[in-house]
């Protein structure tokens, strides 16, 4: 009888771990990616793609991730960059966590800089960064329509394929730049001070050196101000870069040395272009509460203002503390998105569940599916492009 038990005891165990083995092989067959099947297509007959540059400085790896993450599109390109503040050792971590990601790894549009750039808060290193970032996209991908910066301190309010749905209608020469010619006190301590930002030529950080002298407004073109955060089109870039038309070169000389330069350069090259001056859609399509008085940087957002930040329309928001809870709030009711996972689109076709993401296997990466959010957007950008079709200068 003790060896009947004994081997009735060999056979359940050896049929339990028989099952265990079947078990663990389904959920890895489920779990694997699936081979590169879609091709992505650019062009005027299928939905566009956007450029993201993405920056952030000591500190900001994980919350670089993580947004990347939430505005991660197959369709799209995407720059990383970690400032020089930050250690050589963390910029390989980052480039590691992203190749962890399978469908980064197989579509190969996700790029770290190498060689970072120091920036100054206000000085002119960020506009140098953000051209260079440019370039690197023009050259490195032929198929996106718009460039869109972002800060590690930044987070989307729909989805890629409400953003690209969205967009689909409209002209992909427009600029959404927030601008005015109105520069009130700012000519005074803004324009007119001399500074020099040694992000630009020195090793270690420092802060801008102020002239003890000012210089005039210039007359020779118009200076305009207005958001340092922009959404601008390809054609707009590539005449910032590729240099047939000596305006960007001018500006980029006067503003070098002009106090927070990142709030005046492409809002003044764009609107004394005769070419690009009536492209300009007066948004930067961001949500931002600014403090009574504005202070340099708006306020923090919370959970207290969520109903009122998704309510407003916008495409994106700032800005946030580091996982600020109400980020968990827009993965969890927006963006459907699980902890350290790419929010879920029409291009992914894995099943949704604790052990699996769905993003890890896909279909079609030129199919869109809008969610609710959707068509708030849509209702924010059809008044602005009313608002544009009603006037006959946009730059003002």
């Amino acid at each position: 009888m003790g060896a009947e038990k004994k081997w009735l005891l060999t056979l359940f165990s050896a049929t339990f771990l028989s099952l265990l083995l079947l078990l663990f092989s389904s959920i890895s067959a489920f779990s694997s990616p699936k081979p590169f099947l879609s091709i992505v297509q650019h062009g005027s007959h299928y939905p566009p793609a956007f450029a993201y540059y993405i920056w952030g400085g000591r500190g900001d790896r994980g919350r670089i991730l993580r947004l990347l993450l939430a505005v991660y599109h197959p369709r799209n390109r995407y720059l990383l960059h970690l400032s020089a503040d930050e250690s050589e050792d963390e910029r390989r971590r980052l480039a590691a966590a992203i190749k962890a990601v399978p469908a980064i790894r197989a579509f190969g549009n996700v790029d770290v800089v190498g060689k970072p750039d120091r920036i100054t808060y206000m000085g002119s290193s960020n506009i140098a960064t953000t051209l260079r970032a440019a370039a690197i996209l023009l050259k490195v991908d032929s198929g996106w329509d718009w460039f869109v910066t972002l800060s590690a301190m930044d987070y989307p309010l729909i989805t890629q394929d409400d953003l690209s749905h969205v967009f689909s209608s409209v002209r992909r020469d427009l600029n959404f730049i927030d601008h005015t010619s109105d520069l009130g006190w700012k000519e005074l301590h803004r324009v007119q001070p001399i500074v020099v930002d040694p992000g630009l030529y020195l090793a270690r950080r420092s802060q801008i050196f102020h002239a003890t002298e000012k210089r005039k407004t210039p007359d020779a073109f118009k200076i305009f101000t207005g958001s340092p955060w922009v959404i601008l089109s390809r054609s707009f870039l590539e005449f910032c870069i590729l240099g047939w038309d000596n305006l960007p070169r001018t500006m980029l000389m006067y503003f070098t040395n002009v106090m927070l330069s990142q709030e005046g350069y492409f809002h003044s090259v764009i609107c004394n272009s005769p070419e690009f001056k009536n492209t300009t859609v007066n948004s930067d399509l961001r949500y931002m509460i600014w403090d009574t008085p504005p202070r340099m940087e708006p306020h923090f957002l919370n959970i207290s203002d969520y109903d009122q930040m998704v309510q407003g329309g916008a495409a994106f928001a700032r800005q946030f503390q580091k996982d600020d809870p109400v980020l968990d709030m827009v993965d969890e009711k927006i963006l459907k998105r699980g902890r350290n996972r790419a929010a879920p689109g029409a291009w992914c076709s894995g099943w949704k569940s604790w052990w699996m993401d769905p993003c890890s296997q896909w279909g079609d990466a030129n199919i869109l599916k809008p969610g609710p959010q959707a068509k708030k957007f849509e209702e924010s950008i059809t008044n602005l492009l009313d608002d544009w079709t009603a006037q006959s200068n946009q730059c003002q």
